[in-house]
């Protein structure tokens, strides 16, 4: 090749006999749906006609505007009352002034903390559910280096129990073992949850006979709902402390919604249950007594929450242990209903 000569591009024949022997060039062959361009910029201009989705906009959070404009109003009419309530004492007496500041000091310092128990609380709970969002992520993943941290977090966030420390022991015992993603955090759930899980089904099991057995004794039926409200509550809070957290009114919020919506989707009226049984059951106890049948409903619907109350609150999915139903912590509502064959 001289100096004077180009570079040139030269096709090589097809392997076809039939298509070199007519010398017809071969048409490259490409895949369904992909486009081959020799130039870069058509793709851009490909691009440009492309209709790309919107997410639909938002309208002005309006009804945010308000509260934090009426709480800053309200916050602001407090400070300055208190302020001229404290000038107005000084003006009266030097020492009323003093202890105005001092009892403000304190309601300051108790407002602090409130608010750390309650993000200490939030806290607890945001690491409870990434406790059970990485336990679900690593069982759908099959990630076994996922699930050892998931059972180092747990045996970490049990650090204070001594009751599980024989657990956490044999834990970290097989922690170095070669087991599947399954039976590893299994194995966690049995040495950590089982005993909680114990805990947890005794007091569903407790509250619903309580809430029934007010119920059936009760005179006004405004008795009624304010005891199963008020045992709804403590037992919310009861499973939650079983399994390490400690919620503050927001994080009770937090828990009491999640908790509804759980039970919402699974069913409330079955949870794990046949509806049919239930039905069974209360209109024997409604035949034998109207207030029976209104205490068997009421204690069932109350270990229905705490069943939706359990699964919120357990840092781990059911993976080996069974979950428990709603005729392991109400069963003997059941059986009291049904009537005597004597």
């Amino acid at each position: 090749m001289t100096a004077t000569q180009r570079p040139r591009a030269f096709r090589i024949p097809s392997a076809d006999p039939a298509t070199a022997a007519e010398g017809v060039a071969p048409s490259p062959v490409t895949p369904t749906g992909v486009r081959i361009v020799e130039d870069p910029f058509e793709i851009v201009e490909a691009a440009d006609g492309a209709i790309v989705p919107v997410p639909r906009k938002r309208g002005a959070p309006w009804g945010a505007l308000l509260l934090s404009a009426a709480g800053g109003l309200v916050s602001l009419g407090i400070g300055l009352s208190v302020e001229r309530m404290i000038a107005d004492l000084f003006q009266a007496a030097p020492w009323l002034g003093g202890l105005a500041l001092a009892l403000l000091a304190l309601a300051g310092l108790a407002l602090l903390a409130i608010v750390a128990r309650e993000l200490r609380g939030l806290w607890r709970e945001r690491r409870i559910e990434r406790l059970r969002e990485g336990a679900i992520d690593a069982l759908r993943a099959r990630d076994h280096t996922a699930a050892q941290g998931v059972v180092r977090d747990l045996s970490a966030f049990y650090a204070d129990r001594t009751a599980l420390a024989a657990g956490r022991q044999r834990l970290e015992a097989a922690a170095d073992a070669i087991l599947d993603v399954d039976d590893r955090i299994g194995l966690a759930e049995h040495e950590l949850l089982a005993p909680l899980d114990r805990q947890a089904r005794n007091a569903i099991a407790t509250a619903a006979k309580q809430v029934s057995g007010v119920t059936a004794l009760s005179p006004r039926a405004i008795v009624d709902v304010a005891f199963v409200v008020y045992s709804a509550v403590r037992l919310l809070r009861r499973i939650a402390a079983i399994y390490g957290g400690r919620p503050g009114v927001l994080g009770f919020l937090r828990l009491a919604r999640a908790a509804f919506a759980h039970l919402t989707v699974t069913g409330g009226m079955a949870v794990g249950e046949s509806m049919m049984q239930q039905v069974l059951g209360l209109g024997l106890a409604a035949r034998v007594s109207a207030k029976l049948g209104e205490g068997v409903l009421n204690g069932l619907m109350t270990a229905r929450f705490g069943l939706a109350a359990l699964a919120v609150c357990r840092p781990l999915p059911f993976t080996r242990e069974a979950p428990p139903r709603l005729s392991d912590v109400a069963g003997e509502l059941l059986r009291a209903a049904e009537p005597d064959p004597k």
